[in-house]
């Protein structure tokens, strides 16, 4: 009985394919495959900056010490992937044809989650990176089609086609604005997580129009769609933007949004705002709330959270936070 115990357990051990040392082996590689692309990945978006990558800022984007970077790099260099010229590292055709992949997958999946699914905002990222070493370029092309070949992801990267070349990071970083200067948020890094999912939880989203109020050696305060927000110096250095021309901060500041309509009051709906993205704009336009159309502030929720609106015949409760997607013209006195 003991010699069948031990064979069994040897086998379910060392069996090929379906035993445990197969298992151990086979996680191993997937590990070491996708560390080969996060490399040929940065080596791409280093590249679309137009900086140089080095074996210190792969260490440092992997997360590993010197030693294993440069063996991801000996690596790469013997699948004819990199090559180092000059203590700086290149991509080879090969390689950047990977790293496109891995990136176009990437983008791709963050759109497929923030469009057909309700996860929520801060885990896209995570989800996404293990996404983007799984699926085949048919799998992707299929993914991107299903999507109707979108061209940004919901972080406002541009998704590169197949084929086509990575291009470089669009907006200015907030620091280059001055109190008063409108500009739209155009994009929210993704890393470190944790900061990331704060910013998120403060309603901070791509889209949204705003201007720096004050700033100073602590804090940076912001106007966005119709509130105020105090960052860290740090936070703040997560947001790029783009101007806005022929808009001024007191126009933005005259800007009215949904959850500001009193109770009873009514508005003209001017449209959505461009933090609105996904599902969340999908249902509210499927709702009525598209432009033109005459809203109505009918019942509030204890604690003045959610309200019930009146448009187009129909009575539907929106929270706060989905209320201030929503830009409205107040109508004075109630009148339509």
């Amino acid at each position: 009985m003991w010699a069948l115990l031990g064979l069994g357990l040897a086998m379910l051990i060392v069996w090929p394919r379906w035993g445990l040392l197969a298992w151990w082996q086979g996680q191993r590689e997937r590990r070491e495959r996708e560390l080969r692309e996060d490399a040929l990945k940065h080596l791409l978006k280093t590249e679309a900056e137009g900086a140089a990558a080095s074996l210190l800022s792969l260490a440092g984007a992997l997360r590993v010490g010197d030693g294993a970077a440069a063996a991801i790099v000996a690596e790469l260099e013997r699948g004819g992937l990199a090559a180092v010229e000059g203590g700086r590292l290149r991509l080879r055709p090969a390689g950047r044809e990977i790293a496109l992949h891995v990136v176009r997958t990437h983008r791709l999946w963050e759109s497929y989650l923030a469009e057909r699914t309700g996860e929520p905002e801060a885990r896209w990222h995570r989800l996404a990176e293990r996404a983007e070493h799984r699926l085949t370029p048919a799998e992707t092309a299929a993914l991107a089609a299903q999507l109707g070949h979108p061209l940004y992801d919901p972080h406002g990267d541009r998704i590169p086609a197949s084929g086509d070349g990575l291009a470089a990071e669009a907006g200015a970083a907030l620091e280059e604005f001055t109190p008063e200067q409108p500009f739209q948020i155009h994009h929210i890094e993704d890393e470190p997580e944790t900061v990331y999912a704060h910013l998120l939880r403060l309603g901070l989203r791509p889209g949204m129009r705003a201007y720096i109020v004050s700033r100073d050696d602590a804090k940076v305060h912001l106007w966005a769609d119709g509130a105020e927000y105090s960052l860290s110096p740090g936070m703040a250095r997560q947001l790029s933007v783009l101007p806005l021309s022929g808009v001024t901060a007191a126009a933005l500041r005259g800007e009215r949004f949904l959850h500001e309509l009193p109770a009873g009051g009514r508005a003209r709906l001017l449209g959505l705002t461009g933090a609105c993205r996904g599902a969340e704009r999908r249902r509210l336009l499927d709702l009525g709330f598209v432009p033109g159309s005459l809203v109505e502030s009918a019942l509030t929720g204890p604690g003045g959270d959610p309200t019930a609106y009146q448009v187009r015949g129909s009575l539907m409760a929106l929270r706060r936070e989905q209320a201030r997607y929503v830009r409205v013209n107040p109508l004075p006195g109630g009148a339509a």
